[in-house]
Order: structure tokens, then C-alpha cells, then sequence
């Protein structure tokens, strides 16, 4: 089984098309075993708690609106080839993203990570939430089958923020600055939303690194 690791965040446009073209690199190698594990990285380790207007982050982030624009018209083009419809302009607010990545974490165990993350990206990228308040993340856990007592219990312990934070800062250490990064069978790094493509050839890489010690 290919072990794929996944550095992102919840509030990274990026990731959400990475997520997409990951799929179709699968769609590709059908017959291919997989295990996908969500790794936490923060685009803004230093955001307060209860997040920022989306305004002010904007200005902060980009020096204003207009400059902001341009970006995520790019990344708005980019979506489009994959079958995403961003609704940046629905986004109100920016949220400090370590509740997400401890939901996201706690969710493993429960082999529901992947389906929270994508019920994530959506809530964000295509209703405008904030997915830094309880109720966003406990109608996205809802949705990725997951058992809503437990996550509102979960949200309102301190569970997994120590490593959470851990993994944030481990990533930086290894040299990562952005995401998404994909990491296969522990080996091979790939950054950014590579197309399709690219990303099976790596699928194949690690599956043949595999096979090679039982042929030998």
C-alpha cells in the first residue's frame, strides 16, 4: 500500500486543487492501494485565536483588496480547471486554523480525515464559514459521518493541540513553506498542486519502490 502524507491547510486555496488533481491521478491507477493521512501546516501560525476580518487580512496579507483580487483571480482560473467554483467573495472572515487541523487529527483514528477535510474546504471555499468557530466544524464533521457529541466534546478539550502544533512546527523543519506538499512512502516529496499527471508518475514511483525488495 502507497502511503501518501499530505501537508495543508484548511484555508489554502492550493490545497483544495491538489486534493482534485490527487483524485485524478488516482482515477488513473485504479487498482492502486492507498493510505492518505492530512498533515497539519499553518499558512498563518500567528493568527489570533478568533481569526481576523477578511478585510484586514487581506490588507495585511496582500497590501489590499485590489492586489488580493489579481491573486485569487489566478487561483479562481486554476479551480476552474478542475471543476472548482470558489466563492472567495463569500468569505467573511479568516480563522486562526488550529482547531481544524486538531479536528482533522482526532479524525484519523476514525478513517474519516478525508472526508472532514473535504467537508471543510467546502464550508470555507465554497459557503464562506468560518471554519474556526465550533459550529462550522461540528456541521463538518456531521457531514464526514462522524459522531457530533464526541467532536463537540473533543473541540471543547485541549486534545491533540500540542500536537498539532508539534507537526506545524516539524514541517517547517524539514523545510516545508508551503502547501500542499505530498509526501510518498515517507521518500519523496512533491510541492504544490502539480497536474495530474505528474502526480501518478510519483504514484508509480512508490508503488515500484515497493514491489522492488519482493522481486530481488
Amino acid at each position: 500500500m502507497v502511503q501518501i502524507d499530505i501537508f495543508s491547510d484548511t484555508i489554502c486555496p492550493w490545497c483544495l486543487i491538489g486534493k482534485r488533481r490527487l483524485e485524478a491521478a488516482l482515477a488513473m491507477r485504479p487498482d492502486l492501494e492507498v493510505q492518505i493521512r492530512w498533515r497539519t501546516f499553518q499558512l498563518n501560525p500567528n493568527m489570533p485565536a478568533e481569526g481576523m476580518e477578511r478585510s484586514a487580512y487581506l490588507n495585511l496579507k496582500f497590501g489590499g483588496a485590489e492586489n488580493a483580487k489579481m491573486i485569487y483571480d489566478r487561483i479562481r482560473g486554476a479551480g476552474a480547471e478542475d471543476g472548482i467554483d470558489f466563492a472567495f467573495e463569500a468569505i467573511g472572515r479568516t480563522p486562526n486554523t488550529l482547531k481544524s487541523h486538531r479536528l482533522i487529527r482526532w479524525a484519523a483514528d476514525k478513517e474519516a480525515q478525508t472526508a472532514l477535510v473535504e467537508a471543510l474546504f467546502q464550508a470555507y471555499f465554497f459557503r464562506g464559514e468560518d471554519i474556526g468557530d465550533d459550529s462550522v466544524l461540528l456541521a463538518a464533521a456531521k457531514t464526514a459521518g462522524l459522531n457530533e457529541t464526541e467532536a463537540e466534546a473533543f473541540l471543547k478539550s485541549d486534545a491533540l493541540l500540542a500536537e498539532a502544533s508539534e507537526e506545524d512546527r516539524q514541517a517547517r523543519a524539514l523545510g516545508i513553506d508551503g502547501v500542499p506538499c505530498f509526501i510518498f512512502n515517507g521518500r519523496h516529496a512533491v510541492a504544490g498542486a502539480q497536474p495530474p499527471k505528474a502526480l501518478a508518475e510519483m504514484l508509480d514511483i512508490a508503488k515500484q519502490e515497493m514491489e522492488a525488495p519482493a522481486e530481488a
